[in-house]
């Protein structure tokens, strides 16, 4: 009998696989203190990344560097995190996703003080290969453990861990903004740095204290897909990452040229012009919040259209408006719709593909980040920055039709 039990289990392709410890139950309070230690990586992410942008106009007068140039020198951080991203992957897979994560983070925050101490837009494009490459590490890894973490609670968390990163976006913004004509960019990314290191250091050893919980991939397909095999994984990973890149792609522009657009072409003051993407990650923060219930009512398909939708409709207020004010109401509806998107999309490719396909699908949505600075800043001196930045519009409705084409590969669990 357990020999034909074992002939049936094999072919209905239920084998159970193995894996290094046992999965851990989801009331477990480990799973407690690893979300909260993961939920202070994102918002450091957010945090340290704030204040590098807003601190970009600044860093364009202290190297003296044109617009184009500054484009290429942005490029630096793209290019250095997606460079990483695929390397990470591996070193997960190698070390574990805690370890990875509470190195890449520390990284990040070393990083950091490097941007202000460069003369030139060359030497800052270098620096920013550095700091690229800690912050697309530091992605990759924490993605990968909330993945992990995820399976193990069964419930789609993951827009809760993006919230944290908005929020702390929304609070590296808004402090830059107060103290961004008291401080210079050096002393105030010191400041940084050190509460980087600080959260880095206490959040990192909840997640070293703690391993991974075993949540085999196999087991948090639907049991539809476990009887009939896997629906190309590999396919699944390139669409959902192909997601990601239409929206890292306005993401990253609202970052790099959100505020120099309200201060250039607005006559916006440095306080408002923080103020723009303040609000941006203000309403992608909000969206995130209640990301999880969102996606628990509609579905993944669905919210995905609707956040795209949302996003189009945004970034062209926010582009084409005549007042600082009104392009920030645009920004925030574009914060709010491209919210879930990135998280659903980077969720989705973990399930299909583990700790890989998180690197994978990563590494193509980043390369949303690597194609904007650049490309903006071409279209801006050859057109007009307003003109630019309507392209996160056209990538966001490219999204939707990508989400509506392939609906039928979002597994529409409510847990």
């Amino acid at each position: 009998m357990p020999t034909l039990n074992k002939i049936r289990t094999a072919l209905s392709g239920t084998v159970t696989r193995k894996t290094r410890s046992t999965p851990v139950p989801p009331t477990d309070p480990r799973l407690a203190r690893l979300r909260l230690a993961l939920t202070a990586f994102f918002a450091m992410d957010g945090f340290l990344f704030a204040g590098w942008v807003v601190r970009i106009p600044a860093i364009k007068a202290h190297t003296g560097a044109g617009t184009g140039a500054l484009g290429l020198a942005l490029l630096g951080v793209s290019a250095g995190a997606v460079a990483f991203m695929m390397i990470t992957g591996r070193l997960c897979r190698r070390f574990g996703s805690h370890a990875v994560t509470a190195a890449s983070g520390a990284a990040m925050a070393l990083s950091i003080v490097l941007p202000p101490l460069t003369h030139s837009a060359t030497a800052l494009g270098l620096v920013l290969l550095v700091f690229g490459a800690a912050y697309g590490s530091l992605n990759v890894a924490m993605n990968s453990a909330a993945v992990e973490l995820i399976g193990a609670l069964r419930r789609p968390v993951m827009p809760g861990f993006h919230a944290a990163f908005s929020l702390g976006g929304m609070l590296g913004a808004g402090l830059g903004g107060l103290i961004a004509g008291g401080l210079s960019p050096t002393v105030h990314l010191l400041l940084l740095a050190l509460i980087g290191l600080l959260v880095a250091a206490v959040a990192g050893r909840s997640l070293l204290a703690h391993p991974a919980p075993a949540v085999p991939v196999a087991e948090r397909r639907p049991a539809a897909e476990r009887r009939t095999g896997p629906r190309r994984p590999g396919r699944l990973v390139c669409v959902f990452g192909l997601i990601a890149l239409c929206t890292a792609y306005g993401e990253g522009a609202m970052a790099d040229w959100g505020a120099l657009h309200l201060s250039q072409d607005l006559a916006a003051g440095p306080g408002p012009a923080a103020a723009g993407y303040a609000v941006f990650a203000l309403a992608m923060t909000a969206g995130r919040l209640s990301g999880t219930a969102v996606v628990q009512r509609f579905g993944p398909a669905r919210a995905l259209i609707a956040g795209g939708t949302t996003a189009t409709a945004g970034m062209l207020l926010g582009a084409l408006a005549p007042s600082a004010w009104a392009a920030c109401l645009g920004f925030a509806v574009a914060g709010l719709g491209l919210a879930n998107i990135f998280p659903i999309a980077i969720a989705r490719a973990g399930e299909a593909g583990g700790a890989g396909g998180v690197a994978v699908a990563s590494t193509i949505g980043y390369g949303g980040m690597l194609l904007g600075p650049p490309v903006i800043g071409f279209l801006a001196e050859a057109f007009s920055l307003p003109l630019a930045l309507t392209t996160v519009a056209l990538l966001a409705a490219a999204a939707v039709v990508i989400a509506y084409g392939t609906r039928g590969a979002h597994h529409n669990e409510r847990a």
